[in-house]
This record gives structure tokens, C-alpha cells and sequence, in this order.
């Protein structure tokens, strides 16, 4: 929410030379306190801002240093556009739809030729992420705590943290923060989250640098995985891990070595191929596999 304001609010300042905070406020529907902290984060930004007080005051990119309006093309102006529309997909309003209208007012100029690009970030789940997004966001414009009852492998727990970023990542829903539970930073997926709350109580930001989000960074551990898939399987393989991830044996099969995060979660994936895929290894977790099929034979077996 906060950063879709911002580029709301560098658009206006590049098309009009000055306007007041309170102007701004109306707009944006937002306290002016809010667009005070906005103007100083665009400061930090290196957007060189500057005020003036009394009858004919606002505020105004400081003169000498005005960005070109066309730093903006019709090309830049139609990609911000798709990618709002795709935030509309996930919260199932229109809210940065009208967003737009709002910026582009005095742009139509850059805002022509037929749209290219379509995103769409709704899930199954919809109903259920959308007031949780919500939740978040306004929790991190407030910097108010969050709780919420969370369900992993390793539990049950209940977690309270101070929420930084929401992010999309491994084609799911993610808010990163530091939990004070556990003393760190950690990802929670959303969908395991129940009963979250903004609370009142407010939390000092921390300096902290940019998150890692890489596969390696919220998933430190790697397996070393082999295994073989038979060549009907091979369009997954490609769709998953690209059109060099395999090596053909003399028997027609497909080698995959490649390496993966989550034991459980590997076990879980190489079960979707049924009899079409074989773990070589790690040893430790075919035996697993193994374990678990005759379990399920047995279960199954009982009909």
C-alpha cells in the first residue's frame, strides 16, 4: 500500500510544481502525518524535496533538480499499470485501479496503445488471503504488532511479530518480520495463519538490510538429490527445472541431480510422480519412501 503511494505521489510533484501535504492527504485519503513520513522516505530516496510555509506554500522538487516528465514513457506507464492490476487480482477490489486514475490524471499522453501484459496472483484461496493482506498492510503502515495461530510441520504455535514486507514467492503468500518468539527474522506463509490480529501496540523499526528471499537464504538446508523419472514425465521435469536439468540414460530414463530444501517436502514431490519416478538418493530418505509406501499398502490393503 505504502509503495504504490509513493509512485503516486513522484508522479504528481513531476506534473505539478508544487502542491500542499494536506492536498496530498486528500487524495491519497491518508493523515498528513502519513504523507510526512512519505516525503521523508522519498527524501532518503534521493528525491531532492522541498517546502515552503504560508499562503502559496506546499511542496515542490526542488528547483534545478526536476526530474524530465518523460523519464515516465508510455511503455513504463502501461507495465506500472499491469502490475497494479495484478495487486487488484489478489485483494478483489479495484483500489489500485483507482490508484491509477488518480496518477495518470494529466497523463493520458503516456497512456495509450492496447495492453500486452495480464497478471493475475489470485489463488484458490482467495476469500481467505485477501482480509489477511489487508490486515498486514495496515499493520506495517501503523507499525503495530501482528498475532496469529500458526500451523508448520514442526507445530502448532502461537507467534507475535513485528511484520516488514508481504511477499509472493514460490507461487504463495509470505509476511516476513522479526518474530519475537524465536528472536529473528522469519517467513511465514499465510495460508498457515489463523486468527491474525493487528494489535495496538507499536514497534521501533529495526535497521535491517535488505531480506534475502533466494531459496538459500529462507532455506538454508540442501539435499543432494538423484533420482531417475521415466521420459513421459519429462515435460515436468523441463516446466519445473529447465531444459538442461536432465541427463538421458541408455535405458531411456532421465537423470535429475539436482539439490532441494526440505526433506519432507522432497518426499512429498517425488510421490506425485507415482511409479514414473525412482529416489536413488539421499539413501536415509528412499528408505523413508519405502516405509511409507508399505504403511500405506497395509492401510489401503485392509479394503
Amino acid at each position: 500500500m505504502k509503495i504504490d503511494r509513493l509512485i503516486g505521489i513522484l508522479s504528481i510533484l513531476l506534473q505539478e510544481e508544487k502542491i500542499t501535504e494536506q492536498e496530498l492527504a486528500d487524495r491519497f485519503e491518508v493523515s498528513r502525518r502519513t504523507i510526512i513520513r512519505d516525503m521523508e522516505d522519498l527524501s532518503k530516496a534521493g528525491i531532492p524535496l522541498t517546502s515552503s510555509q504560508g499562503i502559496g506554500g506546499g511542496v515542490s522538487i526542488m528547483s534545478g533538480y526536476r526530474m524530465d516528465r518523460t523519464l515516465l514513457t508510455s511503455k513504463d506507464m502501461r507495465m506500472i499499470l499491469a502490475g497494479l492490476r495484478s495487486l487488484d487480482s489478489v485483494g478483489g477490489s479495484s483500489y489500485y485501479g483507482q490508484l491509477m486514475e488518480k496518477i495518470q490524471s494529466g497523463s493520458s499522453e503516456l497512456i495509450s496503445g492496447r495492453d500486452s501484459i495480464l497478471i493475475d496472483l489470485a489463488s484458490w484461496y482467495k476469500d481467505t488471503l485477501a482480509p489477511k493482506i489487508e490486515t498486514i498492510q495496515d499493520a506495517i503502515e501503523n507499525r503495530h504488532l501482528i498475532t496469529f495461530n500458526y500451523y508448520a510441520p514442526s507445530g502448532d504455535s502461537i507467534r507475535t511479530i513485528e511484520p516488514y514486507y508481504i511477499v509472493f514467492k514460490w507461487t504463495s503468500w509470505y509476511v516476513w518480520g522479526w518474530c519475537l518468539k524465536r528472536k529473528d527474522f522469519r517467513m511465514f506463509k499465510l495460508n498457515r495463519m489463523d486468527k491474525l490480529k493487528e494489535t495496538a501496540k507499536e514497534f521501533e523499526c529495526r535497521t535491517i538490510p535488505a531480506p534475502d528471499f533466494s531459496s538459500t537464504g529462507v532455506f538454508p538446508e540442501r539435499i543432494k538429490v538423484k533420482a531417475l523419472f521415466a521420459p513421459d514425465v519429462k515435460w515436468r521435469l523441463i516446466e519445473e527445472y529447465g531444459p538442461d536439468c536432465y541427463k538421458e540414460e541408455e535405458d531411456g530414463r532421465l537423470l535429475l541431480e539436482i539439490e532441494h530444501t526440505d526433506e519432507e517436502n522432497l518426499i512429498g514431490w517425488i510421490m506425485t510422480f507415482g511409479d514414473r519416478a525412482e529416489l536413488i538418493e539421499p539413501v536415509s530418505v528412499r528408505k523413508k519412501i519405502s516405509e511409507l509406501l508399505n504403511k500405506m499398502t497395509s492401510m489401503y490393503g485392509k479394503g
